[in-house]
């Protein structure tokens, strides 16, 4: 079972018994979602951004205009780190001081070049669009030419990673637990409402099947 080295970048202190560093583990968090908190320095500040991406291998891909900032910013520095968390759980405790959340969180460290091919961008994009909503980039119109050149697609490839996750119940005090106040955890779901068609065309056809199922599975 392939793990990340342990460096000083990578390793977990604070709740070091709730790091993970395995390959595997981190993918299926990866995979998971489709939004990444992308970090950078622009003019002296630390900035965040949210990015929709994709996982391939030890790639993620992002995307954005080629006047986005952010990624002209990172490829300019040739590095950055990635944070990507899903929320599970709501812990409440019997004191303020003891509520938590469960969580799967993972960091990730590497380096980023830009791709120009408009076959690999194609490919990539339909990557990105199908981590959103599984099978649908084959539904949609092709891209127009003046689209792709407007689109600025970046591989950042992962040289280092580890996961935090949280998955339990409330660790109050010892002397807490008789106390008669409420405490346990509050599971926290995905939930997607019914899809609204656009105007137009849209509103007279039936949902596509392929959506539908990505529906149901997240009512």
């Amino acid at each position: 079972m392939a793990e990340f080295e342990k460096t000083k970048l990578n390793r977990v202190k604070r709740g070091a018994n709730r790091a993970v560093y395995d390959e595997v583990v981190i993918n299926e968090i990866l995979d998971a979602g489709f939004i990444a908190q992308v970090g950078y320095i622009y003019d002296g500040y630390p900035i965040s951004i949210p990015m929709a991406y994709a996982r391939k291998d030890d790639k993620i891909y992002l995307h954005g205009s080629t006047a986005n900032r952010m990624l002209k910013t990172v490829l300019d520095s040739g590095k950055t780190s990635i944070n990507i968390m899903h929320l599970d759980g709501l812990v409440i405790a019997r004191s303020g001081l003891h509520h938590s959340v469960n969580y799967r969180s993972v960091t990730l460290f590497g380096d980023l070049k830009e791709i120009k091919d408009d076959n690999n961008k194609t490919s990539i994009l339909k990557d990105i669009v199908d981590q959103m909503i599984p099978n649908h980039w084959d539904t949609l119109r092709p891209m127009h030419q003046k689209e792709l050149d407007r689109t600025m697609v970046v591989e950042f490839t992962i040289t280092s990673a580890s996961a935090k996750i949280r998955a339990e119940g409330v660790n109050d005090e010892p002397e807490d637990y008789q106390l008669p106040y409420w405490a346990g955890v509050i599971p926290v779901k995905q939930k997607l409402e019914q899809p609204i068609p656009d105007k137009g065309y849209p509103s007279t056809i039936d949902i596509p099947e392929h959506i539908q199922v990505h529906y149901n599975r997240y009512k």
